[in-house]
């Protein structure tokens, strides 16, 4: 009931409003530099339900999973491919765990890190048959969705719709990153938002959209060039601007007073359903939960 109220309540028109950063949050309460959030899942289950908990207080409709990096080819590298089942089934429990009635869990995939053939040595039955790991783990552990989020390949993109949608009975979303250019915005590997837009709906993705990269302004844009070919919800993720270091520490200049408000502009634009990425808290969603409902 709660997949299908999830997209039901996306496709009526109304705004949701997501969480904030997983990473940002997980380093505030002592993931070291390079760590593996997924591993957390299992070495420190409070501090993940804890982060839920607080997204969730703080007024997320819904909450993602700290599985963004819970491919088996992400997980090879901090040396646990044999553990991905466990590790993105925990990750769903957990935000299960402290989701109030009504609210929702959305699973979290990340790119793989790796290129599909001929360009790179992974095939597209691999990368596939890893995404299916991956996502049916998470739709056993109680996720609503799937969101494949930070995406630059459209291809990869459309790899982890298709296994939502063959292999689960989840909500399909996919986000891609753009960066502006002096011809436009595109994603690493020249994806237009307009582009994304077509291909991930024809590969059946519920729902589109962006996120991480830029802050609140540039996502404006974004969400209006794909708003003019999109007539399915869109999703938008911002960061709390580009970060810069500052004596040995990461600073994101976006606070939650300043970026708030611009969440108006952001649903006047075409999204329908907003949240924060890379730097943003808790404070930044009360922030646009206050900015959208007052």
């Amino acid at each position: 009931m709660s997949k299908n109220g999830l997209l039901d309540r996306l496709k009526s028109g109304e705004i949701l409003i997501s969480d904030g950063a997983t990473g940002t949050y997980l380093q505030a309460k002592g993931l070291e530099p390079g760590g593996c959030p997924e591993e957390w899942n299992a070495s420190h289950p409070e501090v993940v339900q804890g982060m839920a908990a607080d997204y969730f207080a703080a007024g997320s409709d819904a909450v993602e999973t700290n599985s963004f990096g819970g491919s088996p080819f992400m997980l090879k590298k901090y040396g646990h491919a044999d553990r991905v089942s466990e590790l993105n089934r925990l990750a769903a429990r957990h935000a299960r765990s402290a989701a109030p009635p009504g609210r929702y869990v959305i699973g979290s995939v990340g790119p793989t890190g790796e290129f599909l053939e001929p360009i790179g040595p992974v095939s597209v039955e691999e990368m596939y048959e890893g995404f299916v790991r991956q996502v049916t783990a998470l739709a056993e552990g109680g996720a609503d969705a799937i969101c494949a989020e930070t995406m630059t390949a459209l291809e990869e993109a459309c790899l982890v719709v298709r296994a939502t949608k063959e292999r689960t009975d989840l909500v399909a979303m996919a986000t891609m990153t753009f960066d502006k250019g002096p011809r436009g915005n595109f994603t690493m590997m020249g994806v237009t938002p307009e582009d994304a837009v077509r291909g991930l709906l024809d590969a059946g993705a519920d729902v589109v959209g962006a996120n991480c990269g830029n802050g609140i302004l540039y996502m404006v844009e974004i969400a209006g060039e794909m708003r003019r070919v999109a007539d399915a919800p869109i999703l938008i993720h911002a960061n709390a601007g580009i970060p810069a270091v500052r004596k040995g520490q990461i600073i994101y200049p976006e606070t939650p007073d300043w970026m708030g408000p611009h969440y108006r502009a952001l649903v006047d634009a075409g999204a329908t359903f907003v949240g924060g990425c890379c730097g943003t808290t808790p404070d930044h969603i009360q922030a646009i939960v206050k900015a959208l409902r007052g």
